[in-house]
């Protein structure tokens, strides 16, 4: 029952760096240059949960017209992140259903193992 509760922390460790990713994305939506991330989840050998790592988006700016701005092209462009805030809301969604589905799971953790501990008391 340990590994359960291992687990579930990597699922939630998981969720909180998609929440890390969301909120730096929206925070630096007007920050020329800034390079968005997303987080991305692998599977751990043995089934023994997930590891998450932030990786740059692929498409990470499009151009926009900024000609006063100090990091602006000689054509005026500068490099605005892409970020869709559409997306990272449903990524925050995510997130949360994520984090609530783990605490669940070491929740019933508990459960299973207060009522393995009554069994044991109620034979000796």
């Amino acid at each position: 029952m340990i590994n359960a509760i291992g687990i579930a922390l990597s699922g939630l460790t998981a969720a909180s760096r998609k929440v890390e990713a969301s909120a730096s994305n929206i925070a630096n939506l007007q920050t020329a240059d800034y390079t968005p991330v997303t987080s991305e989840q692998t599977a751990l050998a043995g089934g023994q949960g997930v590891r998450s790592d932030f990786v740059p988006k692929s498409q990470p700016f499009t151009p926009s017209y900024d000609p006063d701005s100090p990091f602006a092209s000689s054509e005026g462009y500068v490099n605005t992140p892409n970020v869709d805030l559409a997306e990272e809301a449903v990524n925050l969604t995510l997130a949360k259903t994520a984090y609530r589905a783990s605490v669940a799971v070491i929740e019933t953790e508990q459960d299973m193992t207060k009522e393995l501990l009554q069994t044991f008391d109620r034979k000796a």
